[in-house]
């Protein structure tokens, strides 16, 4: 417990900070956390960052990662995101014949997928930074109180499992204990910043953003139980990987994102 805390307290005093400045060096701490969480993925299915998918991998990550703002560049030099995914699909593809199978469709499959969970969840930290700073401490206040409340309500009153075959500790009684949890703090947030516009508005972006937080949760730990690891990585002494931080936050920012531009 005491080395969790005080990887929390170091890890907190360094990426605040770089939140509330945002700009580059905000955008290059996401390009490094993108990175890590990628490699720790590919790790799980036995594929070195530094193998030819692997590179590959990391580098379709970074042309995900590019913000809106500079998107510019891409065009200048006539790439584009969806182009690109396609381009790294077709070289994986013919990779499985140069290799003979010994990377295979299976092989191919998991590092797009990956390459793409993990760089759509990080690029929508990016965006939605530009939106405002508030946004993106509404998404981490929500999902701490989801986890909070998850956790004392499912301990108290949990009978019923959620989803034992994936995280066998998890409620339905914490489930909802953490949404409602999740509102009340988007209350006082809303007291405090004047967030959103209406109560209504408020309401419904809490409640999927409390949502899809527990669901990026149980995405992780489905994917750790499947190839048998603890963590994802150990980065951070007592929390884990990055993705074990920010699994989360994958699933929540881009549907904050969606929700904050279109409501």
């Amino acid at each position: 417990m005491k080395t969790r805390i005080i990887t929390a307290v170091i890890a907190l005093a360094l990426f605040i900070p770089i939140v509330v400045i945002g700009g580059t060096p905000f955008t290059i701490l996401i390009y490094l956390m993108g990175s890590i969480g990628l490699f720790e993925l590919l790790r799980m299915k036995k594929i070195s960052i530094l193998s030819v998918p692997g590179i590959v991998s990391i580098l379709l990550l970074w042309v995900l990662l590019f913000p809106v703002r500079y998107i510019e560049i891409l065009n200048d030099i006539n790439i584009s995101k969806v182009g690109t995914v396609f381009l790294a699909v077709m070289f994986f593809l013919t990779y499985t014949v140069i290799t003979k199978n010994k990377f295979t469709f299976d092989d191919v499959g998991f590092a797009i997928i990956s390459t793409l969970y993990v760089g759509v969840g990080f690029y929508f930290f990016i965006e939605t930074r530009i939106l405002g700073l508030e946004n993106i401490f509404f998404a981490m206040f929500l999902i701490w109180a989801t986890d909070s409340g998850a956790y004392f309500i499912g301990k108290k009153f949990g009978k019923n499992k959620l989803w034992p075959e994936i995280s066998p500790n998890k409620t339905i009684e914490g489930f909802f204990g953490g949404i409602a949890s999740a509102v009340l703090v988007a209350f006082i947030f809303q007291e405090i910043t004047h967030f959103v516009p209406s109560y209504f508005q408020l309401i419904i972006i809490s409640i999927f953003v409390s949502i899809f937080g527990q669901i990026g949760d149980l995405v992780e730990s489905a994917l750790k139980r499947h190839y048998h690891v603890k963590d994802s990585g150990s980065i951070l002494p007592g929390h884990g990987g990055i993705l074990d931080r920010f699994d989360s936050l994958l699933f929540v920012l881009p549907i904050l994102y969606f929700l904050l531009t279109t409501l």
